[in-house]
């Protein structure tokens, strides 16, 4: 079941068409692609960024089954796929689907109804686990309500099956704890804010989102973190921060679609209600924001 998930990956959004905001298999197959040819090492749909939420099971299905097609077309990448949910056993019927059609791992929430219990959070990720898809812990206590912290992440580490960890608290201390006290976890930024200093303390992987709009400069930021050459890419890297930073915040889907429109993308467009487009004034600030690291990636 071991897998390396070294790397940077792309939390993929979900395009929609406009007109009927069904999904546009067309449109995410061809942006899957672009990231491949750019480097990406991995794709994960149906995450935060894919608005799982937004979709029918069967729909997260076509969108992993698109992903898989792209990576055995291309000859390289992974794809992982969220699967998080409320309860185990509605998450265990969408990863026997997943190893059906061929995905490499799941990306897992802590249940997403309640906040739960260490011993429920055991028990979940062990059931989870089962299934045989290598698991990686998705720890996002701003949208769960229940944050996986370092001696949590330490007993699910303990599970056979739970192989890593997207680390989203927004406190890089926690990526020396996470190594300290779960040497075996791979350890993946997930705040891209804070990816360079993630690389530095010793993350060997980065899921990001505007990872998606910029794949082949944020793979130069990453692995010059991780070399420990941050001057190489220090300027760059400050000079994507404003852009960056929207991916900690409650807008970061909008924000992200609307600067890969913004570079012509085909992972763009609208998103799904309940979210709307951003106000007048947002989209003016990710706009401004993304023309200046276009300016100096140019």
């Amino acid at each position: 079941m071991a897998r390396s998930f070294d790397g940077v990956h792309v939390a993929t959004t979900t395009p929609f068409h406009p007109d009927s905001l069904e999904v546009d298999l067309d449109g995410y197959r061809a942006h899957c692609a672009w990231l491949l040819d750019e480097g990406i090492t991995g794709l994960f749909p149906n995450g935060s960024l894919g608005e799982y939420e937004a979709l029918s099971p069967a729909e997260r299905r076509q969108v992993w089954q698109v992903a898989v097609e792209v990576v055995r077309d291309a000859g390289r990448g992974m794809v992982v796929s969220g699967l998080s949910g409320p309860s185990a056993r509605a998450i265990c019927e969408l990863a026997e689907q997943a190893k059906a059609d061929g995905v490499d791992g799941a990306m897992v929430l802590p249940p997403t109804n309640h906040p739960s219990t260490v011993d429920e959070l055991v028990a979940h990720y062990a059931a989870i686990a089962e299934v045989g898809l290598p698991v990686i812990a998705y720890n996002n206590p701003f949208s769960t309500r229940t944050d996986l912290t370092p001696d949590i992440l330490a007993r699910l580490g303990a599970i056979d099956g739970v192989v890593g960890v997207k680390e989203f608290s927004g406190d890089v201390r926690r990526i020396s704890e996470i190594i300290e006290l779960a040497p075996h976890l791979e350890v993946l930024c997930g705040s891209d804010d804070l990816a360079l200093e993630s690389a530095l303390m010793g993350a060997t992987g980065w899921i990001g989102g505007f990872t998606g709009t910029w794949p082949a400069a944020t793979l130069q930021v990453f692995e010059a973190g991780r070399a420990g050459q941050v001057g190489d890419v220090l300027e760059l890297y400050r000079t994507m921060l404003p852009a960056l930073r929207w991916d900690s915040g409650p807008r970061f889907v909008q924000a992200i679609k609307l600067s890969i429109d913004l570079i012509g993308g085909r992972g763009g467009g609208p998103t799904r209600p309940p979210r709307l487009p951003l106000d007048p004034e947002a989209e003016a600030q990710v706009t401004q924001s993304v023309k200046a690291v276009q300016a100096a990636l140019a």
